[in-house]
């Protein structure tokens, strides 16, 4: 029952942070120093990722419509956008398929660590500062998701690519790169939204079957552990989603980007007092 306990402070976190550009690993991987599910390591970093799915069962949910190109309430113009926007999704996923399936295991073994996740956090939220900063004033040149080009969803693509080192934040790494080459702020967060669909669904697959073909079996206590994560995960989500449609209508990231800033320093802070 404690397994199941910690299961659900870490879908409350994952629900929180994979959407809000904070990092969801970053803060999965701090918070592991104090809640230790008392699973094995493999399971642990298995259970990390997979997490992730209940999250985006709740863009699935909430964006269901939007996403279905074969709605009867769509006419024949607005099923050809959507195509064309999962198109656009498939495209932006080239670059973490390439960049991040020959080096997903390296980046488990040498990044995932406190240190890298302090600096990333703080280097993006410097980020998000300085773009915020610097679009001030500026309108943007793609204000709806039919605006958006092949060429601007590879580039958003290549900078989701950078959040597989840990405590950059997928969500933060594709917003930012959307709000630098003029996305608005509204779109740049529902595309990153719909980007996760495939992108974490086949992160979850991989350590799913890599879990599996190592031998690892699921105890029945692992699978009420996995299963209550998810269904945590999935439904803070969808309140989290709501959240930040709603603050981004009247707010900028910047807050986000001190709040990175100020985790990283107490993260740093932190470890090297208690080490």
């Amino acid at each position: 029952m404690l397994d199941i306990l910690k299961a659900i402070i870490l879908g409350i976190i994952e629900g929180i942070t994979e959407w809000l550009p904070i990092s969801s690993t970053g803060h999965l991987i701090i918070v592991d120093e104090f809640i230790k599910l008392g699973t094995s390591d493999a399971f642990k970093e298995m259970f990390n990722v997979v997490i992730q799915f209940g999250a985006i069962m709740a863009v699935v949910v909430l964006y269901f419509h939007k996403l279905n190109p074969f709605s009867p309430k769509k006419n024949t113009k607005q099923k050809r956008n959507t195509f064309e926007l999962w198109f656009k999704v498939v495209v932006a996923c080239i670059p973490a398929a390439v960049i991040g399936l020959p080096l997903d295991d390296w980046m488990d073994k040498h990044l995932h660590n406190y240190i890298v996740v302090a600096i990333m956090l703080i280097v993006y939220g410097v980020l998000f500062i300085l773009v915020e900063k610097r679009n001030e004033g500026m309108t943007p040149t793609v204000t709806k998701l039919t605006e958006l080009t092949y060429s601007t969803a590879l580039i958003i693509g290549l900078f989701q690519a950078l959040a597989m080192v840990p405590g950059t934040s997928r969500s933060g790494a594709t917003i930012l790169g959307a709000l630098l080459i003029g996305t608005s702020r509204y779109v740049a967060t529902e595309f990153t939204f719909f980007l996760a669909i495939p992108t974490m669904a086949g992160a979850s697959l991989v350590k799913l079957i890599k879990f599996l073909l190592n031998g690892t079996g699921f105890t029945g206590i692992e699978i009420a552990v996995l299963l209550t994560g998810c269904v945590t995960a999935f439904i803070v989500s969808i309140i989290a989603i709501k959240f930040l449609m709603g603050y981004i209508k009247k707010n900028d990231f910047k807050a986000f980007g001190y709040y990175r800033i100020v985790l990283g320093v107490i993260v740093l802070g932190y470890f090297a007092i208690f080490g």
